[in-house]
């Protein structure tokens, strides 16, 4: 989960809205691989309060929200909270109405001249009445815009020019020009004059501009919110309060936060399970979609583990909790969603370098602009090279190529969640687009990871369920996997083991016991020829059966063979339509297992496997995936256990199966909630899918400034008479990052 906090928060709700972040190039990406930048953390030791971000700068820590000295953006906290802090767009919602509601009547008096068939009365032509148009402006620029004007200094003072660097510089000077000439129009030469002789206004340009930018930042505010609606809906899925059992069995309603692990929790039908636990008593089928992404109903029962935030359907239950408060899953797939959020993708850094010498770039230009207008254009020479410079700073600012990755990601995060596929870093999400050689564990990955009974094979004279009966009478004193899955499948098929005495197990032999009168022996080839109950045709239909990948154990009793038994690692149901999609995808699938090569060779010709190593050893894991990169690959690892743990961290991107309990989690990039491979297909569908879009944005961006900024200093006007006027530029800036983020939101409708 990668991100913290969240970025919730209304989602970004930066402080002034934002938005626009565009950082820079003091902007240091604190990826997992990079030291945090102390200069921007402000969080002393030991403090308990909560701790404000950047989403674009998470180097940026402080104990209140004051806003990013990098971007401007307004800061949220860094632990998601359920409810949604929305001060920021009330904030920004509150100004811009107030902006359009003295901007509209201003617009009309400056510009109503120049719709056909509307005459303005005399008295709006004066002089005098300039004061009326400064009465309105002062305070849509000076209120409603003030968080620009903050934003634009501190960018200043913190040598981090920025978006709200231009936003100030272009409103200001329009502002303060026309003050000037409203209030001292003698100061202007008789150059500066219109045909009329007055001294032209801007007003309305200052008023309108800021208004426009206002509702820039509140579209935005919004669909900011919509980035961060995934993790909000995790939040939401775990109950206020959950029902104790007390010691004497009175049960009453307590807090969630007053649960502690060992309590004994009542959970009825319909309601969601409060923590992670163990059903003591009872049993129910339980909605786990949330965390698994798989819309099946799991059944559960005593002794089964269920997992907080997920709804019980039909059974009422009593359960043990094991994990409360940050320890749950659904605690830590939030705070691993909100951390993937907040780290900055390697492609990040293109857009960081470009804002980080925009902004610089953009104010020269605008002077350049303003010095030929004045010297080279036609009358009144200085009005025109005043408004042309003001639309270059307004159409250039760098929000739209700030946002492009940070948004992708956000939206990416949440969606891979919601999908059951956890993603740590953004790092991780854009490698694994590059990915073409995945490894695999074969048990638990491919296969189950228990083995059941699959084949019972007697000899004549003895039945399948005589068998059966003595074989498990044995095992049930083993405590290995494979006696177990004998045990289990006798009892499936309504077989008493029989009872059994002076048990004694042969390491790397197999077991014998005395059952039920009769001296039976359960294990291998060389078990059976010491005790002289080797046969050659059963020798040779366990080849057959271990070719089709199954485990193969001899039966004799009283020195004589009595049979075989096969024990299989049963394919999980998704595990071919998962290799399938890669394929498809053109990756090539590795597997790696500790199991013996013939029945390793048996699971890979049944899939459709590219290459096998068989036999290997933990350690050996990791030597694989150093060769395969050492060839050229770039490798996804997929596994399970804390021996895989090594070769998870080596791997370009490592892929935890399960339900990430263990050290796997800690050292994948990906995790995998269900733990089967169908999550690596959607893993690699939703890096494509977020790659692609992260590229629309950034092309939209580079392309939108590439182009406005000639159009906004008068290139056109020497063969066509256009020119941009300050208000176009505005609505296009503000309308170039909602586009961005709209297009990010397209992510959400992504079917994985």
């Amino acid at each position: 989960m990668t991100h913290d906090h969240s970025m919730h928060h209304g989602h970004g709700e930066d402080e002034g809205g934002d938005s626009c972040c565009h950082h820079d190039m003091h902007a240091k990406p604190a990826g997992p691989d990079t030291a945090p930048d102390s200069t921007y953390d402000h969080i002393p030791p030991g403090y308990a309060g909560t701790v404000w971000t950047c989403p674009m700068h998470p180097q940026v820590r402080e104990t209140s929200n004051t806003g990013c000295p990098i971007c401007g953006m307004a800061l949220e906290p860094e632990t998601a909270t359920p409810e949604e802090d929305t001060s920021e767009l009330d904030d920004m919602t509150r100004r811009f109405w107030l902006g359009v509601v003295l901007s509209v009547p201003l617009l009309v008096i400056a510009m109503g001249e120049m719709v056909p068939g509307v005459t303005l009365p005399g008295f709006m032509k004066t002089p005098a009445f300039n004061w009326v148009q400064a009465a309105l402006a002062t305070p849509v620029v000076a209120w409603c815009g003030w968080p620009f004007f903050v934003r634009g200094w501190r960018s200043i003072v913190n040598r981090s020019p920025n978006m709200f660097t231009l936003i100030a510089l272009g409103t200001g000077v329009a502002y303060a020009y026309s003050l000037a000439a409203t209030a001292a129009p003698g100061l202007f030469p008789e150059t500066l004059r219109g045909h009329d002789g007055r001294v032209p206004v801007y007003f309305e340009s200052a008023a309108v501009i800021t208004t426009l930018v206002l509702l820039g930042q509140v579209l935005e505010l919004r669909a900011r919110r919509a980035t961060s609606g995934a993790i909000r809906a995790l939040l939401q899925l775990t109950p206020p309060t959950a029902r104790i059992v007390r010691e004497d069995g009175r049960e009453e309603d307590i807090a969630l936060e007053a649960v502690k692990a060992g309590d004994r929790l009542r959970v009825r039908p319909g309601e969601s399970v409060p923590v992670d636990g163990e059903i003591l008593e009872g049993r129910s089928t339980l909605d786990e979609s949330m965390v698994t992404g798989e819309p099946v109903p799991v059944d559960k029962t005593a002794g089964d583990s269920v997992t907080g935030g997920t709804v019980n359907q039909t059974g009422g239950f009593v359960m043990k909790a094991t994990h409360v408060g940050d320890e749950t899953l659904l605690a830590r797939i939030v705070k691993m969603v909100a951390e993937a959020q907040r780290s900055r993708a390697p492609i990040q850094g293109l857009a960081d370098t470009v804002s980080g010498w925009f902004v610089p770039a953009v104010v020269l230009v605008a002077i350049v602009t303003f010095a030929i207008w004045l010297l080279a254009g036609p009358e009144p020479r200085f009005a025109h090279a005043l408004v042309n410079a003001v639309a270059v700073l307004i159409i250039a600012c760098p929000c739209a190529l700030g946002l492009a990755t940070p948004m992708s990601i956000m939206v990416a995060t949440g969606k891979g969640a919601q999908a059951g596929v956890l993603i740590r870093n953004a790092d991780a999400l854009e490698t694994m687009e590059k990915v073409d050689t995945l490894v695999v564990d074969k048990t638990g990955t491919l296969t189950e990871g228990h083995p059941e009974l699959s084949v019972v094979e007697p000899v004549d004279g003895f039945s399948e369920a005589d068998l059966l009966r003595l074989a498990a009478g044995v095992e049930t004193g083993s405590e290995h996997p494979l006696a177990a899955a004998i045990v289990r499948g006798a009892e499936a098929r309504g077989i008493k083991p029989g009872s059994a005495t002076g048990f004694q197990s042969t390491t790397g032999e197999g077991a014998e016991a005395e059952v039920d009168g009769q001296r039976v022996a359960v294990g291998n080839a060389k078990l059976m020829g010491r005790l002289g109950a080797f046969d050659e045709t059963l020798a040779s239909k366990a080849d057959a059966f271990r070719a089709k990948g199954q485990t193969v154990m001899f039966v004799a009793v009283d020195g004589s063979p009595a049979g075989l038994i096969g024990v299989a690692d049963q394919i999980k149901a998704t595990t071919q339509e998962a290799i399938n999609r890669l394929h498809a995808e053109g990756l090539r699938i590795v597997m790696l297992t500790g199991d013996n090569e013939t029945t390793a060779r048996a699971v890979a010709e049944t899939l459709g496997i590219d290459e096998v190593h068989a036999d290997v050893s933990p350690g050996d894991k990791k030597d694989v995936v150093a060769k395969l990169q050492a060839g050229g690959a770039v490798v996804a690892m997929a596994g399970d256990g804390i021996n895989d743990a090594p070769a998870l961290a080596l791997a370009d991107v490592g892929i935890a199966m399960g339900t990430g309990t263990d050290v796997a989690m800690e050292s994948a990039g990906v995790t995998l909630v269900k733990g089967d491979l169908m999550g690596a297909a959607k893993a690699r569908k939703l890096s494509h899918a977020t790659m692609r879009n992260i590229r629309q944005n950034l092309f939209f961006a580079f392309v939108y400034n590439s182009l406005g900024v000639p159009v906004a200093a008068g290139i056109l006007y020497p063969f066509f008479g256009l020119l941009l006027s300050p208000m176009i530029a505005a609505a296009a800036m503000s309308l170039s990052s909602v586009s961005v983020i709209t297009n990010a939101l397209r992510l959400r409708t992504l079917k994985l």
